[in-house]
């Protein structure tokens, strides 16, 4: 993705989710501009922590006793818990010089468990405060120590590229000098030599599974940009997979059992089937109480929430062609469903008469 769209998603994550982004790209691709300028859209503070320079006393604070316990100053970077909602920004996270020091913020680019706060070593971090990461990729162009699986377990890893329209635009709205950009608009090959897309060795994982859930229930991505995020939580070939599924699943009709058994879980996807498909549904709903019309009272009121949810000219059809089955007739004309049912028989009425 360009850094336009990677700021588009990360607002998303940012303003709905506790997960921890992480940026990766080449150098100079805009990583750290495009971090400021969306916490700058929502309204957030930015706190940059260059990692490749700290240890890891400057993480954790320096520890002091009192009394008989040990204790440990706060950084003086950390957002105090009544502070505007601020966004810390880890950068360099693959540059860090020491071990330890990578194993300490390890922690803290961790989510928190439901219920939980982000925390490091023994500081916690008021909910609204948020935390993303950004590094140069591992391909052997930078100085940088590979990141275990644990760890990218852990993030939401958004791989950014350089795009020459994307700059273009950034270069206009800077008022970068003009012949610059007049060169690079013809030569938009030297704009980055070394924009190739690179292995950040993600997996699917039980937790992977986990946060491509929380995104899907939380944020709303542009289609096209869906598969470039769960890549990278899961990999590619679990998202390309998980995505075709998705779409065969709102292609395929629904069956009877799941209108008349599974509603709860059903009613979204029901209420977005194309006409077509609805159509489907409702025939093989219609063969189905033909074949076997006794309900239990949960799936006659799952019946009556699907009819209720149909378009005014497909619940006249499906109505009429239900109120020829006595037994299932008798289940719509139940004082119950009148609110649903009484409309669409006196428009069956009239149209007979």
């Amino acid at each position: 993705m360009n850094i336009e769209q990677m700021k588009t998603v990360l607002k998303e994550i940012l303003t709905k989710t506790d997960l921890t982004p992480c940026v990766v790209g080449h150098r100079g691709v805009g990583k750290t501009a495009g971090i400021i300028q969306v916490c700058r859209d929502i309204e957030q503070d930015y706190i940059p922590l260059r990692l490749g320079q700290m240890e890891v006393g400057d993480l954790v604070g320096i520890p002091y006793r009192e009394a008989e316990t040990m204790h440990w100053s706060r950084p003086s970077w950390w957002p105090a818990d009544d502070a505007a909602p601020t966004v810390i920004h880890c950068d360099e996270l693959n540059r860090a010089q020491q071990e330890d020091t990578l194993q300490a913020i390890f922690q803290f680019v961790e989510p928190p468990a439901e219920g939980q706060q982000r925390a490091l070593h023994t500081h916690k971090l008021a909910p609204q405060h948020r935390v993303v990461v950004a590094i140069n990729p591992p391909d052997g162009s930078y100085q940088v120590a590979p990141l275990d699986r644990a760890l990218l377990d852990r993030m939401v890893i958004l791989q950014v590229e350089s795009d020459a329209e994307c700059w273009s635009r950034y270069a206009h709205q800077q008022a970068y000098d003009r012949d610059v950009r007049q060169f690079i608009a013809g030569n938009q090959q030297l704009l980055a030599t070394n924009n190739r897309s690179f292995d950040m060795q993600v997996e699917p994982s039980e937790r992977a599974w986990e946060m491509v859930s929380i995104l899907r229930q939380r944020c709303r991505f542009p289609q096209a940009l869906e598969m470039e995020v769960y890549s990278g939580v899961i990999g590619r070939e679990a998202a390309v997979c998980f995505l075709q599924w998705c779409a065969e699943q709102r292609i395929r009709p629904l069956s009877a059992e799941e209108i008349l058994d599974r509603w709860d879980q059903v009613a979204q996807q029901a209420a977005e089937q194309r006409d077509d498909v609805q159509a489907a549904s409702m025939h093989e709903l219609i063969a189905r109480l033909d074949h076997h019309s006794d309900l239990t009272e949960a799936q006659q009121d799952n019946l009556i929430a699907y009819i209720d949810q149909l378009p005014r000219d497909l619940r006249f059809g499906l109505v009429k062609a239900l109120l020829r089955n006595p037994a299932v007739a008798q289940i719509l004309c139940q004082d119950k469903y009148d609110a649903v049912i009484l409309e669409t028989i006196q428009k069956i009425s009239q149209d007979v008469a």
